[in-house]
């Protein structure tokens, strides 16, 4: 058995709430837990001493670990519970009892209903609200309606026989009904309140809530008012709005996410309005086409070509062009309607937003992942028939606009994947604006300039973003720092610039170097490129907006803070300044004809 790489694993891991898996060789579910912070909580399992003995026994069986992601922790308990439920892990049934879900339970029959906690058979007659993930969740839930509601949560015998309210009066979580400190109406408003809460309404409660404070303000009843005012503030800052457990129906959620020629295929699973299990997938696409074919053929295959259950809804990522066609093929199979939809609203679109963000981390992280990128190396060593294993490979772009703030970028990948330390921009100076292959000279010159000083490690292949004029730059810095043991290869872009189709250029042989569109090592190539283009536009940006804050009268010689004040303050405006005449720039007091010169030429410099 091969060991679980928990040093990788973690190192890519994120920060963010949500459920983990571990599997076994056999990828079948050992364990369901989830956390607050993912990496905290996992990297916990893997200290070098104590830990219990279950757990030893759980660790040494961990082959891999899946995740989902989720908006917060309330939404991972409540993802982990139902998973647990559907699954039923063989360590999470050794640690933890298997009772049934609880729920809140009030009785609306009633003249002064309470709120209590229910676990068990529905066969009393009123209101049921859950499942809750947990008894502790309940009871949370209770305390804070108790607090905010004042709602009493006795047990009949006990309401029943009170002559004199008790200490939950005394301290303001019970409004006394067992004695009629509170008529009835006002009770029931309290608990439709408590149900409105309980079911996610909190904007409804809250107009409510304000029109009876204003009513109490203008009655002047203004401790009333300052009650009101206190359960508003209450709500505001315990409602929480929930993604993975609301609504109602069945749906799958589908995500898509695509990058360096590999695609990631995320399924979300609702059944009754609760988030009941989820599942990744890597299908194999030759050339990269745009998201929505991916996910039209996916679900075309899924559903169509397999027994599987057809639910009434599929919410999808991104709008697809046959939606229609699909719907009706399904309903047919299905025997009911169904609906193919990326236009949804509410829990619905918190579904969908919290589906595409675990396609785009577990498409990273499959990236990031150290044996699939030691793959892709010797996926290319076959393709570029190298000798031997290349270990670090570098990647230069230009990016500009119309020649504006033009910055080159150098990305560096080795077998752990991008090597962000080793990442550099350099800001080029001195060439005739939108010269690319000026531009990639001297980026090029600067790095491998540096390399023959000894600085910096050298790369096994640099890949060059470009055509034939921008390879030609790189054999030619090269060879005049007198550089003859690193590969060159140029990427141009293929036809209609698709992924998959790019046009890889070997100048020691002046040929094209042909690769099958779903090589690994093509793939490799792709990352690497899609990387140092990112790279070179994230700093081209930031230097542009640098350069458009930055105040021509920065530049010229003689200009300080306090003349630049004095100038803006005399004309308004640098348009104002450069619109003036020599004879009117001098007349601020501290600039001399000499310097007024200087000024009027320096803003008219480019004319």
């Amino acid at each position: 058995m091969e060991l679980f790489n928990s040093k990788e694993f973690l190192a890519r891991l994120t920060k963010r709430p949500g459920v983990y898996q571990m599997l076994d060789e056999q990828g079948e579910l050992l364990y369901i837990g989830k956390a607050k912070n993912l990496r905290n909580r996992v990297s916990s399992y893997f200290r070098s001493s104590g830990l219990n003995i279950k757990t030893q026994a759980l660790v040494a069986k961990i082959a891999d670990i899946n995740i989902t992601i989720t908006h917060g922790e309330t939404e991972a308990l409540l993802l982990e519970q139902n998973l647990i439920k559907q699954n039923r892990p063989p360590y999470n049934i050794l640690l933890r009892d298997d009772k049934s879900y609880p729920y809140i339970y009030i009785n609306d029959l009633e003249q002064y209903p309470s709120v209590t906690f229910h676990r068990g058979a529905k066969r009393r007659k009123g209101k049921y609200f859950g499942p809750f993930p947990s008894g502790t969740a309940v009871r949370e839930t209770l305390s804070l309606l108790q607090k905010i509601f004042n709602i009493r949560q006795c047990d009949e015998s006990f309401f029943k026989n009170r002559s004199r309210p008790c200490l939950q009066y005394q301290i303001k979580r019970c409004s006394a009904p067992c004695v009629e400190l509170i008529d009835p109406v006002q009770y029931g408003i309290d608990i439709k309140h408590a149900m409105m809460f309980l079911e996610g309404k909190s904007t409804k409660i809250m107009t409510d809530l304000a029109a009876q404070m204003e009513e109490a303000a203008i009655a002047l009843d203004f401790e009333r008012a300052a009650i009101i005012r206190d359960q508003i503030q209450s709500l505001q800052h315990t409602q929480e709005q929930q993604s993975v457990i609301g609504g109602h129906g069945n749906a799958d959620i589908i995500g898509c996410s695509m990058q360096a020629g590999t695609v990631c295929i995320y399924q979300m699973f609702v059944r009754g309005g609760r988030v009941i299990g989820t599942k990744a997938l890597y299908p194999k696409v030759i050339i990269e086409q745009r998201d929505q074919d991916v996910i039209s053929a996916f679900i075309a295959q899924w559903y169509l070509s397999a027994n599987r259950e057809i639910p009434e809804c599929i919410i999808i990522s991104h709008a697809i062009d046959d939606a229609s066609v699909l719907e009706e093929a399904l309903s047919t199979i299905r025997g009911a309607k169904i609906e193919i939809t990326a236009n949804v609203r509410g829990h619905r679109a918190g579904w969908q937003r919290l589906t595409q963000t675990n396609a785009e981390q577990q498409l990273a992280n499959q990236l990031a992942s150290k044996k699939n990128v030691y793959r892709r190396f010797v996926a290319l060593q076959e393709s570029l028939a190298l000798d031997e294993l290349p270990k670090r490979l570098e990647c230069f772009d230009i990016s500009h606009s119309s020649g504006e703030a033009t910055v080159a970028s150098c990305v560096v990948f080795d077998h752990n994947g991008p090597l962000k330390t080793d990442y550099r921009r350099f800001n080029i100076e001195g060439v005739t604006p939108g010269d690319d292959y000026a531009a990639m000279h001297q980026a090029l010159t600067r790095r491998f300039s540096r390399l023959k000083k000894g600085e910096g490690k050298k790369p096994d292949i640099l890949f060059i973003d470009g055509g034939k004029g921008q390879v030609t730059q790189a054999v030619e810095v090269l060879k005049t720092l007198q550089i003859y043991d690193i590969q060159v290869i140029g990427i141009a872009k293929g036809t209609g610039r698709k992924p998959g189709l790019e046009t890889l250029i070997n100048p020691d042989t002046n040929q094209e170097i042909v690769m099958s569109p779903d090589s690994p090592g093509l793939h490799l190539i792709q990352h690497i490129r899609d990387e140092s283009h990112r790279f070179a536009i994230t700093g081209h940006r930031a230097r542009r907006g640098k350069a458009r804050q930055r105040s021509k009268l920065e530049d010229i010689a003689g200009v300080g803070p306090k003349r630049r004040r004095e100038l803006l303050k005399h004309f308004g405006s640098i348009p104002s300044i450069e619109s003036s005449s020599v004879e009117e720039i001098k007349k601020v007091s501290s600039i001399s004809t000499a310097l007024a010169e200087d000024i009027y030429a320096a803003l008219h410099s480019d004319q």
